[in-house]
């Protein structure tokens, strides 16, 4: 009866996460093209200054999508601190990513665009350093869908970020500071979450 009992918790929280996630796209879709650029402005300034960011020096940070906070000029300042920029290769049809090695902002253009219109390097790019690879990271900026201020993360429901940072605790450096970067209308009251849903250092939006 136990397992029952576990199997319909489980059930019971993929539910409650696809309602908020229908929840917080509706949000997201209104928001419009200049509010999303004034937050993101903001929280730039806000990485920029921030400790963790200043004493970090392998970098990984995802490529925006149109609903996501624009990382565009973080990573400008990565590459104007001298500082290693990693960014997200995700396999389709699975939840397997990883944090490939970005020459220069410039580098940017040069990437393919996916079926999901996300820039990414090309499957047969090979000449790339994988970040766990080499010396590890040292810190993630995380993208997701919803917040909460506890730490808990809602994603698009593919596991790519909870497989990855599995991959970082068995790296001799151990696991990077996780920053995510949210708008405000992504932060929630409580997010669901099940046991091996990692738990976010700090989530970076307007009013924190």
């Amino acid at each position: 009866m136990e397992a029952a009992g576990e199997g319909g918790a489980m059930a019971a929280v993929r539910a409650a996460k696809r309602a908020l996630r229908g929840e917080l796209r509706q949000r997201l879709r209104a928001l419009g093209e200049a509010e999303k650029r004034r937050q993101s402005r903001l929280l730039s300034r806000k990485v920029i200054v921030h400790p963790k960011y200043q004493e970090s020096k392998r970098i990984a940070i995802f490529l925006s999508m149109p609903d996501e906070i624009q990382t565009e000029e973080i990573i400008k300042d990565i590459f104007k601190q001298g500082k290693e920029c990693f960014i997200p290769r995700y396999k389709p049809q699975s939840n397997h990513m990883d944090m490939l090695k970005l020459s220069s902002a410039e580098d940017i253009s040069s990437l393919a665009l996916t079926s999901w219109n996300i820039l990414q390097p090309s499957d047969d790019d090979s000449t790339r350093e994988e970040a766990l690879a080499g010396g590890g990271l040292d810190l993630i900026f995380m993208p997701g869908l919803g917040f909460d201020k506890k730490g808990n993360r809602l994603g698009r429901g593919k596991g790519y970020y909870d497989t990855y940072l599995d991959r970082c605790m068995k790296h001799p450096s151990g696991k990077p500071y996780m920053i995510a970067l949210a708008f405000r209308e992504q932060i929630c009251e409580s997010v669901p979450v099940a046991e091996n849903d990692v738990q976010i250092d700090e989530i970076l939006y307007e009013d924190c």
